[in-house]
């Protein structure tokens, strides 16, 4: 059994209260009410072939309506609990949270009834400063938060 890869964008501003990120909270029943380590990157699964940066910003604009741009900060690659690794990248950028459009899945709903029903990939995006990012994101995705921090600083990023 491969490895599942996935590749994400962490888009960030610098505000008056200092550096904030945008988390996307996922869609679905599952995650609805959850709220500390529950947020992520937005982010999804590398293509056969795909190349990396180019199916996190794919799957950025899928799951937030947003567009993202250069320059792309290389935050490195993570592996979760479950095995899958995370490879992210930073870019600089703004985003109204009111503005969200995300795509939709489709699950069995509630289960064993035999109905499916469709939610969004990402029911909310957030903008958090980034101590309060590293609790609400998943577990093993708060490193990211601190290589931008890193970098924002002046340091190397990890390989």
């Amino acid at each position: 059994m491969s490895t599942i890869r996935s590749a994400g964008l962490l888009m960030f501003r610098r505000a008056a209260r200092g550096t904030e990120v945008l988390l996307a909270h996922p869609g679905g029943p599952f995650w609805s009410r959850r709220d500390e380590a529950a947020w992520t990157l937005p982010k999804g699964e590398i293509g056969p072939g795909e190349d990396a940066l180019a199916a996190a910003q794919r799957e950025f604009l899928e799951e937030t309506g947003f567009a993202s741009g250069p320059p792309f900060v290389p935050l490195g690659e993570l592996r979760q609990k479950s095995g899958k690794r995370i490879m992210a990248w930073a870019f600089e950028g703004d985003a109204d949270p009111a503005r969200l459009v995300s795509n939709p899945f489709e699950m069995e709903w509630p289960p064993r009834s035999g109905r499916l029903q469709s939610f969004p990939e990402v029911d909310r995006v957030a903008w958090f400063g980034l101590e309060e990012a590293r609790r609400k994101l998943i577990a093993g995705q708060a490193p990211f938060i601190d290589s931008l921090e890193q970098w924002l600083q002046g340091g190397a990023l990890p390989p």
